[in-house]
């Protein structure tokens, strides 16, 4: 059976810029072919299970030729696999899409074209420089820039001064003082507004903005490097007004989370709307504990006389916990068997998931953790109290101890174990290795175990002296110190907390790597 091709447009880089049809897509792939400029937060949206061929196509240099691409995209659909070619910006533009499906349309295999966001325009738009102006332009010439080596330009500049409109010339950074040149001999003024713009709408972003006559030199100055687009004509003199993606509080930082995937979208959310670039990386996963004779057992007991009768609390220490006992006793059991019990959660995530319940918390400690849970509980008991824990089957001890100190009769269940994940399709070993993240977001000690795991590849782990750690709680900062991290720790365990920490420390994250 006849599988089928998706010639999908990845967008710039943000992956809130790659369309809803795309990730619909992307998400049901068997087979994902994929670009060097596909953004990471893109790529972390294959789905797990999928067979990831990277063919690192950048300009001037390509993992595999053309045609090899081109025999993959069919012979993966000839096996009957849903493939999906991702491809940095609009497939269309400059993207060689069609002829990846001339191969395709011989053999009678069915494709369809989901187009993305050309960076011509998005670029552009986060560096403030709108393409078309009714004061200045009203029309848009989009150009390649790229030359086959040794060859001249086969570009027209005489046609496009004429135009009179903004330009941008795609793949063109190499090419500069070649593009600048051209347009001058043309007859285009030497001091015309230009600007040469990096890695738009990613942390990597970077903007010059001179003319004709100095933009090389001031892109040499300011050490531009591809991927880059350039933009001439006048609008390019509204970017110092109209820039804004610069303005955000965590803008050109780029931010791994580790939290598990069910728990990764609020966290990324909220990074990405104060202008971080996220890369999720799931460290660690979930997992229930069947079959749970003991947890059985407790709702066997809950359900002949109501859990008032059988408990005095209930104690949550993670959302993770909250969801799966529901999960499992509301199979065959009504919410109502809980009425009369008290329920504590060790902080605002666990209180929020019980809030999904319908169920108030009737204890939040003052500090979010196992040990002050426990002590700050116990200060609160008469003594003999009944509590039931269901919780990871690796949990925090001094929670246990604190309560049965205090006379507590403790129920300690494991409903789940965590599980660590393995490494991702986004590089992050080698981006922690050039540089290229500016901190990692930990929120239990295990994510950090399961992190560094993954990135551990025949013994050899990265250099974690290159992680700056952002962790949520002291015993997730003990375990990342010791792998050598460098810490910080937000003031509470709370996602907003964690952001007011990294925005606190973002000026000395920007300088740590001189954006």
């Amino acid at each position: 059976m006849t599988g089928k091709v998706y010639l999908v447009g990845a967008g710039p880089g943000d992956p809130g810029l790659f369309t809803l049809k795309g990730r619909a897509v992307l998400e049901r792939a068997d087979v994902v072919v994929y670009d060097a400029l596909v953004g990471p937060g893109v790529l972390a949206m294959a789905p797990a299970g999928a067979k990831l061929i990277d063919v690192g196509k950048r300009a001037g240099n390509h993992k595999m030729p053309q045609e090899e691409m081109n025999k993959v995209l069919l012979e993966e659909a000839l096996a009957g696999n849903v493939v999906v070619r991702l491809k940095g910006g609009d497939p269309f533009l400059f993207g060689r899409g069609g002829e990846e499906l001339e191969l395709l349309a011989e053999h009678g295999v069915p494709f369809e074209i989901v187009p993305g966001i050309t960076s011509a325009i998005s670029v552009p738009a986060y560096n403030g420089i709108p393409v078309t102006h009714r004061d200045f332009v009203s029309s848009l010439h989009i150009v390649t820039g790229h030359k086959r080596k040794g060859l001249e330009y086969d570009i027209d500049f005489e046609a496009l001064v004429r135009t009179g409109g903004t330009l941008v010339f795609l793949m063109g950074v190499t090419s500069l003082e070649d593009i600048c040149g051209g347009l001058v001999a043309a007859g285009m003024d030497p001091k015309t507004p230009a600007a040469v713009l990096q890695e738009g709408t990613t942390a990597g972003q970077r903007r010059v903005v001179a003319d004709l006559e100095t933009l090389k030199e001031e892109a040499e100055r300011a050490n531009i490097q591809a991927p880059a687009i350039i933009v001439v004509g006048k609008v390019c003199s509204l970017a110092e007004k109209f820039y804004w993606y610069e303005r955000k509080p965590l803008a050109r930082l780029r931010v791994v989370v580790t939290r598990p995937k069910e728990l990764i979208s609020g966290m990324s959310e909220r990074l990405r709307r104060q202008g971080a670039e996220v890369i999720e990386m799931p460290a660690i996963r979930t997992q229930a504990v069947e079959p749970n004779p003991a947890l059985e057992e407790v709702f066997a007991l809950i359900a002949s006389g109501g859990a008032a009768s059988a408990f005095d609390y209930i104690v949550f220490t993670s959302p993770s916990g909250v969801r799966i006992f529901f999960e499992a006793f509301l199979k065959d059991h009504d919410i109502r068997a809980l009425a009369g019990i008290r329920v504590a959660a060790i902080g605002k995530g666990s209180e929020k998931a019980l809030a999904a319940y319908g169920l108030k918390t009737d204890f939040v400690p003052s500090v979010y953790d196992g040990e002050t849970l426990g002590r700050e509980l116990a200060a609160s008991l008469a003594g003999g109290e009944r509590i039931l824990i269901p919780r990871a089957r690796i949990g925090n001890a001094e929670l246990v101890e604190e309560l049965e100190k205090a006379g507590a009769q403790v129920t300690d269940i494991p409903t789940y174990d965590t599980i660590h994940e393995a490494v991702g399709p986004v590089d992050v070993a080698g981006m922690l290795a050039a540089g290229r993240i500016d901190a990692c977001v930990f929120t239990s000690a295990s994510t950090v175990t399961a992190f560094a795991e993954a990135l551990t590849e025949d013994g050899h782990a990265p250099d974690f002296t290159k992680v700056t750690a952002v962790c949520i709680g002291k015993q997730t900062k003990a375990r990342a110190d010791a792998l050598g991290m460098k810490t910080i720790m937000s003031e509470k365990a709370t996602m907003d907390s964690v952001i007011d920490k990294i925005t606190e420390k973002a000026a000395e994250l920007r300088s740590a790597k001189n954006v």
